[in-house]
C-alpha cells in the first residue's frame, strides 16, 4: 500500500512533521546538541510560516510529551478559553443562535505560543531567540508554498479583497494571490517575534522565555488584538458586521497549564490522551468499545472491520457532545465513559447494520446535554 506517511526510523535522532522545512529545522537543532523539546518548538514555528492555512500565532497547541529522565508523560494545555464576555446573552442580544464560523466572534485566547513556551522553559534548553532563528529566517527570506496553500488563500480572496483587508495585507502581496511554490514571505510575523525576542529580558533562560510569554499575553501582543477587537467591524457567515469579544483582560487571565494524560490500556498498549478539553479521549473510549471485538481477526479493509470501527466512533463521539466541556467549570464523567462495566453496555449498541442516529449514553448524576433534534 503506498503511502505519504512512510515509517521513519533513525540512530541519531528523527524529526516527523507536515512539512519539509519544519522538519529539517528540528533536524539542525538536534545535530546542534538541543534537545527534543527545543527541536519541538523550532519544528512548531516554522510549520506557523510554511503552512499558514494550518497553522499560525493564533492557534491551539495541546502538547503530550514524554520526559525520559523523569520517566513520566506529560500533558500542556495550550488550548485558550473564550472570552469573558462570549456568553449565551451576549449572543442572544446580537440575535444570534450559533456562533459564526468566520469572523471574529468565535475567537479565542491564541494557546500555542504559551504552550510552545512552556514546554521550552520547563523541559528545553535553548533560548527562545535560538529556536525561533529557522522561522525568523523563513519569514524573512520566504517560503516556497505548497499548492495548496496557493488555493487555500484563492478560496477566501474575495473575502480580503472586500472585507477583511489587514487580512489582504498579509496573504495578497502586491493584490495577488502567491502562486504554488512562489516565495512566501511574512514580514509582520517577523516582526513580532523579534520585539518578543527583544522583549525576554532577565537573569536567567526561564525568566527570558517567562518575560516574552508577559510581552505576548500582558504586553503588546494582547494590545493590539484588543484594538484592532474593540474597533473594527468584521463580516462573517451571518452577512452581518460584528465586533469580536476578546480583549487584553481576557489574554492576561490565562496561560498554558500541565496535567497529566488520560490512559487508557488496550491490549497490552498503554495509549495517552489530552482532557476532555480536547477530543482526545474520543479514542480512548472508542478502544474500550473495539476491546470486545476480535477485529484483529478482521480483514482492515473489509466491510466487517470498517462497520465496527465506525460504529464505535458514532458512540464515542455521541458521548463527546453529551458529556465534554471544561472540566474547570463542567463536571466531565470520564471515569465512568472510559470504565469496562459502561461500555460493555454501550457496544451491545453495534449490530449489523449502520445507525444514523446520535445515542450518547446514560450515567447517573449527569445530564447528557446534546441538540434533541440530531437525536
Amino acid at each position: 500500500m503506498f503511502t505519504t506517511r512512510p515509517e521513519i526510523a533513525g540512530t541519531f535522532g528523527v524529526v516527523a512533521s507536515t512539512h519539509w522545512l519544519a522538519s529539517s529545522s528540528g533536524m539542525a537543532v538536534l545535530e546542534r546538541g538541543g534537545n527534543a523539546f527545543d527541536a519541538a518548538v523550532a519544528t512548531a514555528f516554522v510549520l506557523q510560516v510554511a503552512e499558514p492555512h494550518l497553522n499560525g500565532p493564533g492557534g491551539d497547541a495541546p502538547i503530550i510529551l514524554h520526559d525520559a529522565k523523569a520517566r513520566t508523560q506529560r500533558v500542556i494545555c495550550g488550548q485558550g478559553p473564550s472570552p469573558r464576555a462570549a456568553t449565551i446573552e451576549a449572543f442572544q442580544r446580537l440575535g444570534l443562535d450559533l456562533i459564526p464560523g468566520t469572523g471574529v466572534l468565535p475567537a479565542v485566547v491564541p494557546g500555542a505560543f504559551d504552550a510552545w513556551c512552556l514546554l521550552l522553559r520547563d523541559w528545553g534548553t535553548w533560548e527562545l531567540a535560538d529556536v525561533l532563528s529557522f522561522a525568523l529566517g523563513y519569514a524573512h527570506a520566504g517560503v516556497h508554498l505548497v499548492p495548496r496553500v496557493s488555493a487555500t488563500i484563492e478560496s477566501v480572496r474575495p473575502l480580503f479583497d472586500t472585507e477583511w483587508k489587514s487580512s489582504a495585507a498579509v496573504y495578497l502581496p502586491g493584490g495577488k494571490v502567491p502562486a504554488p511554490r512562489a516565495l512566501f514571505a511574512r514580514p509582520a510575523l517577523a516582526e513580532t517575534w523579534e520585539r518578543l525576542c527583544r522583549e525576554a529580558v532577565g537573569a536567567s533562560r526561564e525568566a527570558r522565555i517567562d518575560a516574552a510569554r508577559r510581552a505576548w499575553y500582558q504586553g503588546f501582543v494582547a494590545d493590539s488584538v484588543d484594538r484592532f477587537f474593540q474597533g473594527t467591524d468584521v463580516l462573517d457567515v451571518t452577512g452581518r458586521r460584528h465586533r469580536g469579544l476578546l480583549t487584553a483582560q481576557d489574554f492576561a487571565q490565562w496561560s498554558a497549564t500541565v496535567e497529566a494524560p488520560v490512559s487508557y490500556d488496550y491490549h497490552g498498549h498503554t495509549v495517552l490522551k489530552c482532557g476532555p478539553w480536547s477530543q482526545g479521549p474520543v479514542f480512548l473510549q472508542q478502544l474500550a468499545l473495539l476491546k470486545g471485538f476480535d477485529i484483529g481477526a478482521m480483514d482492515p479493509f473489509g466491510a466487517d472491520f470498517v462497520h465496527t470501527v465506525v460504529e464505535a466512533a458514532k458512540l464515542a463521539y455521541a458521548d463527546r457532545e453529551a458529556y465534554y466541556g471544561d472540566p474547570n467549570f463542567h463536571d466531565v464523567p470520564l471515569r465512568e465513559l472510559l470504565s469496562d462495566g459502561y461500555n460493555n453496555d454501550r457496544r451491545s449498541l453495534i449490530g449489523p447494520m449502520a445507525s444514523m442516529a446520535l445515542r450518547p449514553g446514560t450515567i447517573r448524576g449527569h445530564t447528557p446535554i446534546v441538540d434533541h433534534e440530531l437525536r
